[in-house]
């Protein structure tokens, strides 16, 4: 398939030393669609330009402040049409809504800002814009996760009626040893979640992908294990979604033996799939009353939505990396359709500002409910 030109893409956050900054420019560049032209890449000005020295950008397009960026970067005929922001929550709302409306498409992580309020402006800003919103929840972009959708919308389990996904981690287990623990358990820049809001949102958000149910109500659970801690590192939530269907969610940042444990099972009238993670090209999946069924990515089972987002045969592992990279070249096919006045394909999936949305109720909702000793609350209009 061949493609317009590269997006010129732009960075906020994601210097030298951030983990998931290099994991974003990895995946922007696996198909070929994206370049890196410019960055405001750490909040301090000696940082920015030696992250930017390092990474080859133009010194006259590495910014000290994202605000300055997206002015000049607007005003440029060879300017970024795309920025990906991956700095701590606290700043999603700020950054994103200086390119917003200067009509540059974001890519933002997740989740979505770190209140409420800030989410509701954001979608705001985003309404008001011409420009596209994506949020990278990367294991939407996994060939077996989409292959598990397919499978439900087409009736393959029936109705739904259990849904259970975890996701658990042991980083946490003792005082914050990490340096992204520092931010990310602390109110003033994670937000109201701790686990709940770094991968509780995963785990909500593929779960809701895939079962392509809507959360109604839930009841939270949420514990601050560590002593000191100010933010849950771990929470047990019941839900109940759209149609009748039951659901639990286990997220945890104190569980150890767990590196990265996200685990989806659905179930319905006519059969379950399973799914793992750290195992991501297999997909489980049970008929009622017949033999348990091992799909592989890429393998005789697999259906055109995974083979879609496949890109190496059968037996080759695909994992993190190309599934974040699905995403971004599902945010460029946007993209260049917007470019070219064209419509995008119906095929075309990735999360909009509207899960993000639902990921910062999901978190306030659990926030609520554990304050009121786990009782059954409604998320946020």
């Amino acid at each position: 398939m061949s493609y317009d030109r590269p997006i010129r893409l732009g960075m906020v956050g994601g210097g030298n030393d951030a983990f998931i900054g290099g994991v974003h420019r990895i995946a922007s560049c696996i198909d070929g669609r994206f370049t890196l032209n410019a960055g405001a890449l750490s909040s301090t000005p000696e940082k920015a330009q030696a992250s930017g020295a390092a990474l080859g950008l133009d010194p006259a397009r590495t910014y000290d402040d994202f605000k300055a960026m997206a002015i000049r970067e607007a005003r440029l005929k060879d300017g970024i049409e795309a920025v990906a922001i991956v700095t701590p929550n606290h700043v999603h709302y700020a950054a994103a809504r200086e390119f917003l409306k200067r009509g540059i498409h974001v890519i933002c992580d997740k989740p979505l800002t770190s209140t409420m309020a800030d989410a509701k402006k954001l979608v705001k800003a985003a309404e008001d814009s011409d420009a596209l919103f994506v949020l990278t929840h990367n294991y939407t972009g996994y060939p077996m996760m989409r292959q598990a959708r397919q499978m439900i919308a087409d009736g393959d389990l029936g109705a739904i009626r259990v849904v259970q996904v975890e996701y658990a981690q042991d980083w946490l287990t003792q005082h914050e040893e990490f340096k992204q623990a520092a931010w990310r358990t602390d109110p003033a820049r994670s937000g109201l979640g701790g686990a709940t809001g770094d991968i509780g949102t995963h785990a909500f958000n593929l779960a809701s992908f895939v079962s392509g149910l809507e959360l109604q109500m839930l009841s939270a659970d949420l514990q601050a294990f560590v002593s000191g801690r100010q933010l849950d590192d771990n929470a047990h939530v019941m839900m109940r979604f759209s149609g009748g269907a039951r659901g639990m969610l286990w997220c945890s940042q104190v569980a150890p033996g767990n590196e990265n444990g996200l685990r989806l099972r659905i179930y319905g009238e006519k059969g379950g799939i399973e799914w793992m993670q750290e195992n991501p090209n297999q997909l489980w999946f049970t008929p009622f009353g017949e033999a348990k069924r091992l799909l592989t990515r890429g393998g005789a089972g697999a259906n055109a939505a995974a083979e879609r987002v496949t890109r190496i045969p059968a037996g080759h592992p695909e994992g993190y990396l190309e599934g974040f990279a699905t995403i971004y070249r599902e945010a460029a096919d946007a993209i260049t359709a917007h470019r070219n006045g064209t419509e995008v394909s119906q095929d075309v999936l990735y999360p909009t500002i509207q899960d993000g949305l639902k990921g910062m109720q999901f978190v306030d909702a659990c926030v609520r409910s554990s304050k009121r000793d786990g009782a059954w609350v409604k998320l946020a209009p």
